[in-house]
């Protein structure tokens, strides 16, 4: 083993958006900031649509979880400024609007439940008939029943959005180590770097465990602390949308075709993103002919023009799933060691908020105030009386 030259106020384990959101911000607020990960950039958001959707993801139980989104929607067009200005590339991020359809009369009366849901949230959106969806979507099927107008939730290109997050992070002196984290460093019960699968020994005087779905391996945390985190596989199909074709979609439309959700991403450079399957399968990320026929059968049935596209490309991801499906966010029972993982499948809607929430917490020690809910404390033993006051639920 040897060890680096330099140590770092801060270490992140993991170089997805999330973990790159923390260290852009850490390195913002003046900390010494190192990341280590074999490939900063890749991961869950090089398979993910981008949707911004904190109203049409909205579900029951997770009313919690819809102000922390409400929050990151809130902060995305000011962060994208900021981020586009300090990387000098393009996120690709567009307010155009959701549109979330029925295709039959079981679909018409759920979707009518969570418009009721929403209107009950104080959240803004407008519920039309079948022909009002067409006129505003001429390429959808004819069976459509009604819909959900929602104008506030957005989408970004995550691909774009983490080379954008790489690039602003080298610019603010973050420390990259292409390698994985294979132990976490704990010196007198405190969380002090990790040591690299070549051998390197980094120091740290916190530590961000932002791994995805890979968090809960990470050896050196102790067992009571790991994540608690899942992998829950997402297929995801991209096509072309010809210029002859074009317009295709004006904005993102999503439904639930015979139980299953299939959402269709429009890109403003033609690209044509849907997805995504929802699979408990361990680790296996294979892309399979049953994966692929279900999406794109379920997007013919809502958009039948779809199989006239050219398939350009077929991916499978993990998301990082947590017991209530919300992020773990801040410092651990472990000094040290803090926790940004389980955003499921909002990683990308939470990005902006994440990374306030980290960043204030390696400087104060605590969580801001919307960001306290979602403390890594609530899913472990010890007493609520042991935790600093400012991070119960």
């Amino acid at each position: 083993m040897h060890s680096s030259e330099n140590g770092s106020d801060v270490l992140v384990v993991g170089g997805g958006i999330i973990g790159l959101v923390t260290a852009w911000r850490a390195a913002q607020r003046g900390l010494r900031t190192a990341l280590a990960d074999p490939e900063p950039g890749g991961g869950a958001a090089q398979v993910a649509a981008g949707m911004l959707a904190a109203v049409t993801e909205l579900h029951y139980g997770e009313e919690t979880l819809l102000g922390l989104n409400l929050a990151s929607a809130r902060r995305y067009p000011d962060f994208v400024a900021e981020l586009e200005q300090a990387s000098g590339l393009e996120t690709g991020y567009r307010a155009c609007g959701t549109l979330a359809v029925a295709l039959d009369a079981d679909d018409r009366a759920h979707l009518r439940e969570l418009h009721a849901l929403q209107q009950r949230s104080g959240l803004d959106s407008q519920w039309l008939t079948g022909r009002e969806c067409r006129k505003l979507e001429p390429m959808l099927a004819p069976g459509v029943r009604g819909g959900l107008r929602v104008d506030g939730d957005h989408q970004i290109d995550p691909r774009r959005l983490a080379k954008a997050l790489v690039v602003a992070c080298e610019r603010a002196g973050v420390r990259f180590h292409r390698q994985w984290a294979e132990r976490l460093s704990v010196v007198r019960e405190r969380a002090a770097g990790a040591v690299l699968t070549d051998g390197t020994a980094l120091t740290a005087g916190q530590v961000v465990l932002a791994g995805g779905s890979l968090s809960g391996r990470l050896a050196g945390v102790p067992a009571e602390l790991l994540p608690p985190v899942r992998p829950v596989k997402g297929q995801v199909l991209r096509l072309t949308v010809p210029p002859a074709y074009a317009p295709f979609l004006s904005r993102t439309v999503r439904a639930v075709v015979r139980g299953s959700h299939v959402y269709l991403v429009p890109r403003a450079d033609g690209e044509l993103v849907v997805g995504a399957t929802s699979e408990e399968l361990g680790w296996d990320t294979t892309v399979t002919a049953g994966g692929v026929y279900e999406l794109l059968r379920d997007a013919h049935e809502l958009v039948p023009g779809i199989t006239e596209l050219p398939l350009t490309e077929t991916r499978a991801g993990l998301r990082p799933g947590s017991p209530d499906n919300a992020p773990l966010l801040g410092p651990t029972a472990l000094p040290g060691l803090h926790l940004a993982t389980g955003h499921y499948r909002n990683g990308v809607l939470l990005t902006p908020v994440t990374g306030d929430a980290l960043a204030h917490a390696l400087t104060t020690g605590e969580l801001p105030d919307e960001a306290r809910p979602f403390t890594p404390r609530r899913f472990t033993s010890a007493p609520a009386e042991s935790a600093p006051q400012e991070l119960t639920v």
